[in-house]
């Protein structure tokens, strides 16, 4: 079977402020379900999207790591893989690793 897509399922505590917070990045509602919203997305660009599922489907990420980068790592070190990222973590512990390629310098 080969995916066509992927869409992420973040189990939340609070619909209503992961929007405000996905908002922040630049992120945008697409839709809510419920009064008040128990279910809904945010998007970002034409083909990215995440459901937001209170207290429902899916995990939290709460753990008890401290660091997203690895035990003990520079978190502002250059990635040796020609990569410059950045890791958020939303209030209920998900981690979202943001990143971009580059041509190094010469």
């Amino acid at each position: 079977m080969e995916a066509k897509g992927l869409t992420p399922i973040l189990n939340v505590s609070d619909i209503a402020s992961t929007v405000a917070w996905f908002e922040k990045w630049g992120w945008k509602k697409l839709w809510d379900w419920g009064t008040p919203p128990t279910f809904g997305a945010v998007g970002s660009g034409k083909e990215t999207c995440i459901f937001l599922c209170q207290g429902a489907q899916g995990g939290r990420g709460r753990g008890a790591n401290t660091t997203t980068f690895q035990q003990d790592g520079d978190e502002e070190g250059d990635m040796p893989w020609n990569v410059r990222e950045m890791h958020l973590r939303h209030p209920d512990g998900h981690v979202f690793r943001v990143g971009r390629g580059f041509e190094p310098k010469k």
